[in-house]
């Protein structure tokens, strides 16, 4: 008999026990790295956030011998159902100690409320959805995740399979560093020349005194590049100026770039240092000076990380992604940049994996999303 019990959080005593717990389980972890806790109080729906305007979830927490030892968030995403025309739940935000009691008791809770609320279908992890962090860690546990990447201990692959959820999409993380601009392939040189000179492609950085403009460029084409990627759901307005306010002091202009043709935007880059390291250090607080520390001398973090490469889709086959990456290339290096993650990728995406791996970046962690059915009631 189980001595594991959940009860649902519902005031705000339970609500820092759910947000501390990463901080109880991996603070010894070497390569581990807290989130941004006001953040994180807003992606699990404590505190106001875009996306509860329309989704909804509830949080569990997991008691063993008096302490919490795990929790998980059940959550519902309304426009991912609309879309698909499913009845789909999500988990996300899950933690636990290496016993399967917990994670079975964890799961169950989440299963429970979400058939009560008419889902027949889970997928997860999703932290709450795929616009921010998304997957678990498979492969790659050797070194921390980058900026916005999740990180889990390897157990929780065998706690997540023990319940009975299976494999629907593994995602990928390229790894890149300057030594090998030289090894590109010379055939994406010629691809880069040639798109560049049939489309007459103007390239800029995102501007930040017409931030908002930007914002609603990228957004416009990002949801329209993305439209046929497996389990997409268009982000909204407010989801993006909501993240967009998250990131603007974080934002390098020198690491974006837009593509125009005609005086049209097709192509966007999205890139972001690597700001994990200096969180770690600031153990997560912004404040009161953690933001100071964050953005002092930040030429010197040295990485960064390509969130996002989206192009419109008329233009997806025609080698703007190259071009776009060719023309950031020295103002990527001038700006210090020593190394580079593009993350993440679907293995289903495979023009994005192989332009990749023809451009001589390796692949160094995989990140997986289960699915799992409800039994009939």
């Amino acid at each position: 008999m189980s001595d594991v019990t959940v009860k649902a959080v519902v005031d705000k005593r339970e609500q820092k026990r759910f947000l501390n717990l990463p901080w109880v389980l991996h603070r010894s972890d070497p390569h581990w790295t807290p989130p941004l806790r006001r953040n994180q109080e807003e992606l699990v729906g404590f505190r106001s956030h875009a996306f509860y305007e329309q989704g909804e979830s509830q949080a569990f927490l997991a008691i063993k011998d008096g302490e919490v030892c795990g929790r998980i968030s059940a959550i519902i995403y309304p426009e991912h159902n609309r879309q698909y025309q499913e009845k789909r739940g999500f988990f996300g935000f899950f933690e636990s100690i290496d016993d399967t009691d917990v994670s079975r008791a964890l799961f169950q809770a989440a299963e429970n409320w979400l058939a009560e609320q008419g889902m027949m279908t889970i997928r997860g992890p999703a932290n709450p959805s795929l616009h921010y962090e998304w997957g678990l860690l498979v492969d790659g546990f050797y070194e921390p995740a980058w900026f916005l990447m999740t990180y889990n201990p390897s157990y929780y692959q065998r706690l997540v399979e023990d319940y009975g959820f299976y494999k629907t999409q593994d995602m990928y993380a390229f790894w890149g560093e300057k030594e090998m601009l030289g090894t590109v392939d010379k055939k994406l040189e010629w691809v880069t020349r040639e798109a560049r000179k049939r489309f007459n492609v103007k390239l800029r950085h995102f501007n930040l005194a017409n931030f908002q403009q930007e914002v609603h460029t990228f957004l416009n084409i990002y949801n329209q590049a993305s439209g046929a990627m497996w389990g997409y759901v268009p982000m909204s307005g407010m989801e993006a100026e909501h993240m967009a306010k998250t990131l603007k002091h974080l934002l390098v202009p020198e690491l974006t770039c837009i593509a125009e043709v005609d005086g049209k935007p097709i192509g966007a880059i999205f890139g972001m240092l690597d700001y994990n390291p200096r969180i770690k250090q600031i153990d997560g607080r912004l404040f009161p000076f953690g933001f100071v520390r964050l953005l002092y001398k930040r030429q010197k973090i040295g990485r960064m990380r390509f969130i996002a490469t989206d192009v419109l889709p008329e233009f997806q086959r025609w080698g703007i992604p190259m071009v776009m990456l060719n023309w950031l290339q020295p103002h990527v290096l001038n700006y210090g940049i020593e190394q580079a993650e593009f993350s993440w990728v679907l293995e289903s995406n495979d023009l994005s994996r192989k332009t990749l791996q023809k451009g001589g970046a390796k692949l160094t962690k995989t990140y997986r999303l289960y699915d799992y059915d409800i039994p009939k009631r």
